[in-house]
């Protein structure tokens, strides 16, 4: 097989191998730990790793070689944009849904793409396999390499189609992706207490990164049509660019645990919320037989009855709707006592469905609960409790040997950057601030690490 290695080949071929091998551990890590997520961004990184193979290869040496190999390039369909868009899709909702498997009826998002696919086979069939096998007809075009039809689509807009489409098509997806992973991170809060590893912040920045290189692709493009045309030397920047996107989504998956314990059913389109759900039916106990009284809520600092809460607009119509409900105002004071009592919230991964489990009830019925009832979500509702637990123990003396981050640790939170970005958000100071200002007056000072 010819391989001249140029400064050019030379500089794609580390990026083709790292695809070609990443996407390999993909796969197998995929059908050891059944991680669906794993095979669509193996599917993403191959379908870049193919384009960048195009001018890796044609730089060695393969376009001029004048025989099969030259013919290899002109029919194989190195770059498909049309079953990128599709593939990012997939790869985050099989990321979010541990439920979520690909069903038969999907297959339509990728009936561009096996068109592109049958279309380039048809032509090779036609060409390579019709007329020069079976007719004798010599090829055409390039130095005797390049068939009939492949010679006329490169003269007429037909040929452009495929590509047109499949840019399209990959900003229609990414924006479709970017909109229900913001829909995502509400599902987080109003369904988990520890949502940092569950965010999946690189998928953002994966989210970005596509569609960034889509726009170096079409940069070059109109530069190539409306400036002035580019020669393979100066076409080839952009496939460099292809390279560092190989590399980072490589190192991106790898390091991605997609084996969470975290229980993720999100499902793009949400159902219409119910105007009145009722709860189910529990047993009847004694706390239950008289009027209950609603259990304090945490006090916390002058700081943070001072700090700025943004209420989103449905949860405020939800308060003022179930102001009046008096099962409604029973249940909120139910679950109030509930946290004051059992703590429940000191468990780092305390999910929405757990704590329904506690109180007898359904996930639908609670989150009510806590929407109207609390004017809060899920997430910042058992968070209140954590970062006044965590007030407490600032100031308490008992306490005063723990670093900050024990004090996180017995407070409910699973990590300092949690407990750092949480407790400035409902306080308004940091929580080296709070510990200075909470100082039991007992002579020691607190390891503030």
């Amino acid at each position: 097989m010819p391989f001249t290695f140029s400064v050019y080949s030379s500089l794609l071929l580390p990026f083709f191998v790292q695809g070609v091998v990443v996407s390999a551990v993909l796969l197998l890590r995929r059908r050891q730990h059944g991680t669906p997520a794993d095979g669509w961004l193996a599917l993403l990184l191959l379908l870049s790793t193919s384009r960048l193979a195009q001018w890796m290869l044609g730089f060695a040496g393969w376009y001029d070689s004048h025989d099969a190999y030259s013919s290899f390039m002109f029919y194989f369909p190195f770059s498909n944009w049309l079953a990128v868009g599709p593939a990012l899709y997939f790869y985050f909702r099989s990321l979010t849904n541990q439920e979520f498997r690909f069903r038969p009826r999907d297959g339509w998002h990728f009936a561009p793409a096996l068109l592109y696919l049958a279309w380039r086979l048809g032509m090779w069939v036609y060409d390579i396999g019709y007329l020069h096998e079976v007719l004798n007809r010599p090829l055409p075009g390039h130095f005797g390499t390049k068939g009939v039809l492949a010679t006329w689509l490169d003269g007429v807009p037909l040929g452009y189609l495929p590509e047109d489409l499949g840019y399209l098509l990959t900003v229609v997806y990414a924006l479709l992706t970017l909109r229900e992973y913001r829909a995502y991170r509400r599902y987080l809060n109003d369904n988990f207490s520890d949502t940092e590893r569950l965010r999946f912040g690189w998928l953002r920045n994966v989210l970005l990164a596509i569609p960034a290189g889509l726009v170096v692709t079409l940069a070059f493009e109109l530069f190539n049509s409306a400036v002035s045309e580019l020669d393979y030397y100066q076409s080839w920047y952009d496939y460099f660019f292809t390279g560092l996107l190989i590399y980072y989504l490589s190192i991106a998956g790898l390091l991605a645990n997609h084996r969470l314990t975290a229980p993720l059913h999100f499902q793009p389109a949400a159902p219409e919320p119910v105007s009145v759900p009722a709860p189910p039916p529990t047993a009847p106990t004694d706390t239950d037989a008289v009027p209950v009284i609603p259990a304090p809520e945490p006090q916390l600092t002058a700081v943070a009855q001072t700090a700025v809460v943004t209420v989103p607009t449905g949860v405020a119509a939800a308060v003022a709707a179930g102001a009046d409900d008096p099962e409604l105002t029973r249940w909120t004071a139910r679950l109030r006592r509930h946290m004051q009592e059992q703590q429940p919230y000191l468990a780092p991964e305390l999910t929405l469905g757990e704590l329904a489990a506690q109180l007898r009830t359904n996930t639908s019925w609670l989150s009510r609960v806590i929407n109207a009832g609390c004017g809060q979500n899920f997430n910042d509702f058992v968070n209140e409790y954590r970062v006044h637990e965590a007030e407490q123990k600032l100031g308490d003396p008992k306490f005063v040997h723990y670093t900050l981050l024990a004090v996180a640790l017995e407070s409910g939170f699973n990590s300092k950057s949690t407990f750092n970005r949480v407790f400035k958000k409902l306080t308004g100071e940091t929580p080296s601030e709070a510990a200075q200002r909470l100082k039991p007056q007992s002579g020691a000072s607190r390891i503030i690490s």
